[in-house]
C-alpha cells in the first residue's frame, strides 16, 4: 500500500555498515578510524598514480585549469581545510589560488564566479545543501568535483569528479580529511605540471610511522594539556587547514573548546591573554617553521603550556612538550600536522568518554 514503503536508508558513503560497528563506541570508531588513515591514504595515491581513468581526469584537469583567473576550491568544515595546502601549492608556484568556505561563497560570491579558470568543489558527502546548489548554480563554467560518495547528488551533478577512496567514515573527518587533503595536492600539483609522487609516497610512510608513535605516547600528551582553560592551535600554510581540522576534532569528539589561527593571526590578539591556563598547540612546519618556535618561546614566557609540533629536537621541560615529525615536502605537512591533535583527541574521549556517538546514516541536509 502507498505511504507504507520504508525510505531506503542513506548509508555513509553508500556502503551499508557491517552489523559489529553498530555497537561500537565513539572512542572506538575514532581510533579504528585515525589508524585506518595510512593505508586509505597510500590507496588513494595509488590510483591517482595508475588508474588510467584518473590519469585522463587529471589531463583533462590540467586543461581546464590553464585559463585565466584563479583557481577556487570550495568546501566547508573538513572539506573546506583540506583544500588549504592545495591553493597554498599553487600560490608559492605564482598560480593565483584560494580557498573559500562554500556556504560563504553561495551567498556573496557567485556574481564573480564567472572570472575563476577553475573552481574545485569539495564535498565528502556529496550531500550538502551548498555544495549541491553551487552544482545547480555553475552549470556550464569549468567545476571539478573531489568527493567520498559516488551514490551521491553531487557525483552525479559533477561532469569531472574525483573519488576520495576513504571508505564510510562514522565519526569525525579523519581519513576523509587526510585523502581529501591527499587529493586536493595531487590535483593542484598537476595544474602545476609538478611530479608528485616521490614526495607523496615519502609523506605517506612518515605519516604511518608517526601515527605508531605519537599514538603510543598519547596518556602524556593528555596529561600536559590537563586542565586548561583553552586550547589555540596554530598553524601557517598547509598546517594551517591542519589547525582548523584539530581544532573541530578536539571539539566534536571531547566537547572541549579548542580554536584554530594563523601564526600571525593568533600574534594579533589571542596571544594577549595567554598564561599558566592556557595551552598552544603549535606546527613549527614547512617554510615558516621558524616563526613557529619563536611563538613557541613566547607563549612560555608569558607563562603558557606549548605543544610544539615539528620536525627538529626540542628538549621538554614542565610547559614544554615536543612532538617530533618526520620531515616532509611541502605542502604535505597538512596532513602529518593531524597526528598530534588527534592522538590528543583520543587519550581525552577515552579518559572523559565521547560526545559524539558514531553516524551511520546522512541526516537531512539543509543551509
Amino acid at each position: 500500500m502507498e505511504g507504507n514503503h520504508a525510505a531506503t536508508p542513506r548509508w555513509i558513503a553508500g556502503i551499508e555498515p557491517a552489523k559489529e560497528l553498530l555497537t561500537a563506541t565513539g572512542t572506538q570508531i575514532l581510533e579504528m578510524e585515525c589508524r585506518q588513515q595510512p593505508a586509505k591514504l597510500n590507496e588513494l595515491l595509488h590510483a591517482y598514480a595508475n588508474d588510467p581513468a584518473l590519469r585522463t581526469q587529471l589531463l583533462k584537469l590540467r586543461e581546464l585549469a590553464a585559463g585565466h583567473g584563479p583557481i577556487l576550491f570550495l568546501g566547508m568544515g573538513a572539506s573546506y581545510c583540506s583544500a588549504i595546502g592545495a591553493s597554498t601549492l599553487l600560490q608559492s608556484h605564482g598560480r593565483s589560488s584560494f580557498t573559500l568556505d562554500a556556504g560563504e561563497w553561495l551567498h556573496y560570491g557567485v556574481s564573480t564566479w564567472r572570472d575563476a579558470a577553475l573552481s574545485v568543489l569539495l564535498t565528502t558527502s556529496g550531500e550538502s545543501a551548498e555544495l549541491v546548489e553551487l552544482f545547480n548554480r555553475g552549470a556550464g563554467l569549468p567545476l571539478e568535483l573531489i568527493c567520498n560518495n559516488p551514490a551521491s547528488t553531487c557525483w552525479r551533478l559533477a561532469k569531472h569528479r574525483f573519488p576520495i577512496l576513504a571508505g564510510p567514515e562514522y565519526g569525525n573527518a579523519t581519513k576523509t580529511y587526510t585523502n581529501a587533503a591527499a587529493a586536493a595536492i595531487v590535483l593542484a600539483s598537476e595544474m602545476l605540471d609538478l611530479d608528485w609522487r616521490r614526495d607523496a609516497e615519502h609523506a605517506a610512510r612518515s605519516f604511518a610511522d608517526d601515527l605508531d608513535r605519537i599514538f603510543a605516547g598519547r596518556s602524556d600528551l593528555e596529561s600536559f594539556c590537563r586542565g586548561a582553560a583553552n586550547i589555540e592551535i596554530i598553524g601557517r600554510g598547509a598546517a594551517y587547514g591542519g589547525a582548523i581540522m584539530s581544532a573541530l576534532t578536539i571539539r566534536e569528539m571531547s566537547g572541549f573548546r579548542a580554536a584554530p589561527h594563523t601564526g600571525a593571526g593568533f600574534r594579533h590578539g589571542p596571544n594577549l591573554d595567554v598564561d599558566e591556563m592556557h595551552v598552544a598547540i603549535i606546527f613549527a612546519l614547512g617554510g615558516a617553521a621558524e616563526l613557529g618556535v619563536r611563538l613557541a618561546s613566547e607563549c612560555n614566557r608569558k607563562g603558557g603550556k606549548v605543544v610544539l609540533v615539528s620536525t627538529e629536537d626540542h628538549e621538554a621541560n614542565p610547559k614544554l612538550f615536543p612532538v617530533k615529525l618526520h620531515a616532509v615536502a611541502e605542502p604535505w605537512e597538512g596532513i602529518t600536522s593531524l597526528l598530534a591533535p588527534q592522538a590528543l583527541t583520543l587519550a581525552m574521549v577515552e579518559r572523559t568518554g565521547c560526545r559524539l556517538a558514531p553516524r551511520f546514516q546522512y541526516g537531512a541536509m539543509e543551509q
